[in-house]
């Protein structure tokens, strides 16, 4: 399999996992827990499989700026959090950056 796409679905299990977070009330809440737990779980498997090709940097940044991103998006969207211009612009920074590092790697 493609490491970008293990890193892209190792992404998606990290904001499944930081998501289960909030709703685990501070692990207190069982099923959330194991969601966390579980994504977590293969969030990281899958960035260990995808830094087998992906440069260490590269990867990284790609892991937490699009994980970030994805992260608010759902804060947002799910979670009904506000959004505002200076958080628009910080996730913009995050994804320029997650772009620059991916063509300096190339």
């Amino acid at each position: 399999m493609n490491a970008y796409l293990i890193l892209a679905l190792a992404i998606i299990a990290e904001v499944f996992g930081s998501s289960m977070m909030k709703l685990s009330n501070g692990f207190k809440k069982l099923y959330p827990t194991l969601g966390l737990i579980v994504g977590m779980g293969a969030a990281f498997y899958g960035l260990s499989l995808a830094l087998k090709t992906i440069p260490l940097g590269t990867a990284y940044a790609i892991w937490s700026g699009v994980g970030t991103a994805l992260t608010v998006l759902v804060g947002v969207l799910v979670y009904k959090e506000k959004v505002n211009t200076r958080k628009m612009i910080g996730i913009l920074l995050i994804i320029i950056g997650v772009v620059v590092m991916k063509l300096a790697a190339d």
